[in-house]
């Protein structure tokens, strides 16, 4: 592997990539949300939901901020 250089630079990551990386985590944390407000309630109210997938995205998006390398 050697030694690196003055002149090395790592490489950063994609723009986009970040953009679907974030949008993917934030999804998926809403559907978990809204599912376990589904498998606790058998006829949740409409704002229950909303919030659960609100609170279940932001939750997903503070662990991938704090696990990122």
């Amino acid at each position: 592997m050697g030694a690196l250089t003055e002149d090395h630079v790592c490489p950063r990551p994609a723009r986009f990539g970040r953009i679907i990386d974030a949008l993917v985590t934030v999804v998926v944390g809403g559907l978990i949300g809204s599912v376990l407000v589904y498998a606790f309630v058998e006829h949740p109210a409409g704002a229950l939901v909303l919030a659960a997938a609100a609170l279940g995205a932001v939750l997903a998006n503070a662990v991938r901020e704090s696990v990122r390398l």
